[in-house]
C-alpha cells in the first residue's frame, strides 16, 4: 500500500479497539516466565554447550601471543575459537570495530576468543586460562583533550536526528553581537550506558550450510544481513528469531559478539552454543552513549525574541565512527532568523559509540533546555512564556516546509497548569520546606515521527481466528498488543480473536524496534495486510469491500450479514502487504512535542537531590493504547532522571575502559528514587503521518527530562550546575546558608 496523500476517514477512526487501554497481552508468559528469552530457548535447541567470551585487557593494541594448551586440556572444553581458526570473517556496515579481534585491537573488552564446554561453569573456568600476550599502544580516551584538534563530522543516527558538520541560516555571528542579551554557556554530558535487564544472549545451530540465531535483537531483517555478510554466508542462510527481547533502548539495533560469538562456537563444537555476555562485557564490549562537549550561544531582544542561536557539539568514536547528533533539534525546535550548528568527532580508543534511546535529542536537550532557562533568567521572563514566545510552525530553516502537527505551546500551557507552575517563586534558593530547598524546573520535549516501510501477512481461519505475522519485535514496548488491537479494529473481532507472532526473520519484514518509529510504522503495514485481508472477505462472501463493514464477528452490507469465520471455511485465507510512503515526509516536517515539569528538593545540609514529581504533557498523534503509551513515556521520565542525577560512565583515562561496567558501580534510579508521575496525551491525530494517524512517543518521554531537572534543582538551590550528572558534590559548596 503506498501511503502518499494524508489519510481520510478509515476503518481505524471507529476506536472500538485501538485507542483504547488495554493490557498487554504478553504480560501473562512475562509475568509467570513462560516468555521465552533468547538463553531459554531450549525447546528449539536442547542440548545446547556453552560458550564463555574472553574480552581483550588491552583498549588498544595487538595480541602478540595466545597460549590456548591449558584452556583446551580443561574439563568439558569443546571447543575454543580464536581470529586465528575463525576463518575469514567480514564486518557488518553497522559495526565500527571488528566482534571479534586479533591480531589488532581496536578496544577495550573486544572479544578475542569464545571458550565452548559442556557447562557455563567449565566454559567460565576454562576462558580464566587462556593467556594472552599483548602489545599495548598509545590510545586517546581523554574526550576533553581530543576535542582540542577534532574535525567537523556530520552525521546522520538513522534514527530520525541529523546535522551536516556545519550548518548556517542567516548571519549568526552579526545577530549574536548585536542582540542587546546574550548567553555562551558550555555544558556536558557523560558516557551512558543502556544498562538494559537483559544481557547480550544468543543461541546458535548451524544445519549444513544453514545458521539459525536465537537471539535478543530489535532489528531481525538489520541484524539477518549483518550475519551473513560477516560470516560470508547467504542472506537465504540465516534466520534469526527475537519473540521476547528484555529491554534493548538502541544496545540492540545491530549484530553485536554474542550472536557471532555463538554462532562461531556452534560452527567449531557441532552443536547448540549458547552465549551470554557477561555484563563487564555488555559496556565495554557492545555501545553505550557517547560523552558530549555542548556549546549553546543564544541571542535576543528584551521582549524574549530569539534572534540568534547557536548549538556547538564534540563528542568521540572509534575510527570509522559517527558524532552523537546533539544540535538536531536545535535546528527544529525554536524560531529565530539567525542560526548555527556544528557537530565535531573526536578520534577515541574507547568502546564504540552509538544509538541510545533518543540518539541527539536526548543530550542535546538536556544542555538547549538549561539554556532557554538561563536565558529567560537574563530576560526576566518566566521561562514557559519564553518557551511560547520562540514559537514555530514552520521548519525555521526552511519556512516553506510546515509541520503537520505542532501542539508545543498546548502542552506546556496543558502542563504549567496541571503542574501548579503559578506557584512557582521565580526567585531560586527561597523556598524551603523544613531542611529541604524545593524548585520547580520545566523543558520542552522534542522527537521527530519517523516513516518507514514495514509489511506483515495477516490469516484468517475457519474458526474466525485473524493471525499476524511479521518480523517487528517487542522489546517491552507492547508490540504484541498494538498489533492485535490493529487487526481486532479492521477485521471487526474481539482482541481475544488475533494472534499475534513475532520476531522472526521468515516473516515479513517490519520496521523494527528503535527510534520511536516502530509502533506507527509496523502497525500501518498490519492496517495494510488487513486492507488485503478485508478485500478477500467481501469477495468470498460476495460483498462489495468498498460497502462492507467489518465489527462483531460479522461482514454486513445493508441488509445483509454473515459470519467473518465463514469466509475461511474449506481453506484459511492469506494476505500480505506493506506500508510503503510517499514524499509526505519531505513536504511536511513531522515530529512530537511535550512539556515536562518537574519538582525537586535539595537537602540544605547535605546536597542530597530528591525529585518529588514529575509532569509529562505529549502530543504525539493518535495514541493506540494509552496504557502502553504511558508505561514507555514514565519509562523515558525515568531514563531522564537517571541522565540528570546518577548516570555516567567513568573513564579510565590511562588504560582506556569504562570502571563501573557492571550494576554495582553503573548506577540507575530505583523505584526508591522515582517519585509520583504523571502522562497527559493530547487528543491529537496526524492524517500525514500514516493510516493510524498515530506517532511515535517511547523516546519522546525522555527528551527533555533531564533539563527540567536540572532546572527544577537550580530554581530550588541557586546553583547551575552545568555538567552531568548533577551529583551533590558539584553544588554543596555553594548551597545557600543554612542559617
Amino acid at each position: 500500500m503506498k501511503f502518499d496523500t494524508p489519510a481520510g476517514t478509515n476503518p481505524i477512526d471507529q476506536l472500538k479497539v485501538i485507542g483504547k487501554p488495554t493490557d498487554r497481552i504478553d504480560g501473562p508468559l512475562k509475568t509467570t516466565g513462560r516468555a521465552p528469552y533468547a538463553y531459554e530457548r531450549h525447546d528449539v535447541a536442547p542440548n545446547a554447550a556453552y560458550g564463555y567470551v574472553v574480552g581483550a585487557a588491552i583498549a588498544k593494541g595487538r595480541i602478540k601471543s595466545m597460549d590456548l594448551r591449558d584452556a583446551k586440556a580443561a574439563p568439558g572444553v569443546l571447543a575454543i575459537v580464536t581470529a586465528e581458526n575463525a576463518g575469514k570473517l567480514g564486518k557488518g556496515s553497522m559495526n565500527t570495530a571488528k566482534l571479534l579481534g586479533g591480531p589488532d585491537i581496536e578496544h577495550y573488552h573486544q572479544a578475542v576468543a569464545v571458550v565452548v564446554a559442556e557447562t557455563f561453569e567449565q566454559a567460565r573456568a576454562a576462558a580464566q586460562l587462556v593467556r594472552v600476550d599483548y602489545v599495548r599502544a598509545q590510545g586517546r580516551f581523554d574526550l576533553a583533550e581530543e576535542a582540542k584538534r577534532a574535525p567537523l563530522d556530520g552525521e546522520n543516527s538513522g534514527e530520525g536526528s541529523a546535522a551536516p558538520p556545519i550548518d548556517r541560516t542567516g548571519n549568526f555571528e552579526g545577530a549574536f553581537k548585536a542582540a542587546p542579551v546574550t548567553l555562551d554557556a558550555t555544558y556536558t554530558t557523560p558516557d551512558h550506558s543502556h544498562a538494559m535487564m537483559e544481557p547480550h544472549a544468543t543461541i546458535a545451530a548451524w544445519d549444513g550450510e544453514k545458521v539459525t540465531l536465537w537471539t535478543s535483537n530489535q532489528m531481525i531483517a538489520w541484524g539477518k544481513n549483518e550475519v551473513a555478510k560477516t560470516l560470508g554466508i547467504s542472506k537465504e542462510n540465516v534466520r534469526l528469531d527475537s519473540p521476547y527481547v528484555g529491554g534493548g533502548f538502541g544496545g540492540k539495533l545491530f549484530l553485536r559478539a554474542d550472536a557471532l560469538m555463538a554462532a562461531l562456537g556452534a560452527r567449531a563444537a557441532g552443536r547448540p552454543v549458547k552465549v551470554t555476555l557477561q555484563r563487564p562485557l555488555i559496556a565495554n564490549n557492545t555501545t553505550h552513549r557517547p560523552a558530549t562537549i555542548q556549546r549553546i550561544r543564544l541571542g535576543a531582544t528584551p521582549d524574549g525574541r530569539l534572534t540568534a542561536i547557536a548549538h556547538e557539539s564534540t563528542s568521540g568514536d572509534l575510527p570509522g565512527g559517527g558524532p552523537e547528533t546533539a544540535v538536531s533539534q536545535t535546528r527544529l525546535l525554536y524560531a529565530g532568523e539567525n542560526r548555527l550548528t556544528a557537530m565535531r568527532l573526536a578520534v577515541l580508543d574507547l568502546p564504540e559509540g552509538n544509538a541510545m534511546r533518543a540518539p541527539g535529542e536526548a543530550p542535546g536537550m538536556m544542555a538547549l533546555e538549561v539554556a532557554m532557562d538561563e536565558m529567560a533568567e537574563k530576560l526576566g521572563m518566566d521561562p514557559v512564556e519564553f518557551r511560547i514566545v520562540n514559537d514555530t510552525q514552520v521548519d525555521p530553516e526552511k519556512p516553506e516546509r510546515k509541520y503537520s502537527q505542532r501542539q508545543l505551546n498546548e502542552c506546556l500551557r496543558i502542563g504549567a497548569e496541571r503542574f501548579g507552575w503559578a506557584r512557582r517563586n521565580p526567585k531560586s534558593g527561597q523556598v524551603r520546606n523544613g531542611r529541604w530547598l524545593v524548585g520547580m524546573g520545566v523543558a520542552a520535549g522534542f522527537r521527530n515521527n519517523l516513516l518507514m516501510k514495514s509489511a506483515a501477512r495477516v490469516r484468517l481461519d475457519g474458526r474466525g481466528v485473524v493471525t499476524v505475522e511479521t518480523d517487528m519485535t517487542d522489546i517491552g514496548t507492547g508490540s504484541y498488543t498494538i498489533l492485535a488491537q490493529t487487526a481486532a479494529e479492521m477485521m471487526g473481532v474481539p482482541l481475544d480473536r488475533v494472534v499475534v507472532r513475532l520476531g522472526d526473520s521468515d516473516m515479513p519484514v517490519s520496521a523494527g524496534s528503535g527510534g520511536q518509529w516502530g509502533a506507527n510504522n509496523s502497525t500501518a503495514g498490519v492496517y495494510a495486510a488487513c486492507v488485503k485481508l478485508r478485500e478477500q472477505v467481501a469477495v468470498k462472501l460476495g460483498f462489495n469491500s468498498a460497502d462492507a463493514a467489518f465489527a462483531d464477528g460479522e461482514v454486513r452490507s445493508g441488509n445483509r450479514h454473515a459470519k467473518l469465520a465463514d469466509a475461511a471455511k474449506g481453506s484459511e485465507l492469506v494476505a500480505e502487504d506493506s506500508i510503503e510512503y510517499g514524499d509526505l515526509g519531505k513536504k511536511y516536517q513531522q515530529s512530537t512535542f511535550a512539556g515536562h515539569f518537574v519538582e525537586a528538593a535539595v537537602d540544605s545540609f547535605t546536597g542530597e537531590i530528591r525529585v518529588r514529581r514529575m509532569l509529562a504533557v505529549c502530543a504525539a498523534g493518535r495514541i493506540l493504547n494509552p496504557k502502553s503509551a504511558r508505561s514507555q513515556v514514565i519509562g523515558g521520565m525515568t531514563m531522564g532522571l537517571g541522565a540528570a542525577l546518577m548516570e555516567e560512565l567513568a573513564v579510565d583515562k590511562r588504560f582506556g575502559f569504562f570502571v563501573n561496567h557492571d550494576l554495582a558501580g553503573y548506577e540507575v534510579p530505583v523505584h526508591a528514587d522515582i517519585p509520583h508521575q504523571e502522562v497527559i496525551f493530547l487528543d491529537e491525530v496526524d492524517p500525514v503521518s500514516s493510516p493510524m494517524k498515530a506517532k511515535g512517543v517511547g523516546e519522546l518521554g525522555i527528551c527533555g527530562v533531564g533539563g527540567a531537572v536540572a532546572n527544577a534543582i537550580y530554581n530550588a538551590t541557586g546553583v547551575r550546575v552545568r555538567d552531568y550528572p548533577i551529583t551533590l558534590d558539584k553544588h554543596l559548596a555553594r548551597l545557600p546558608a543554612i542559617a
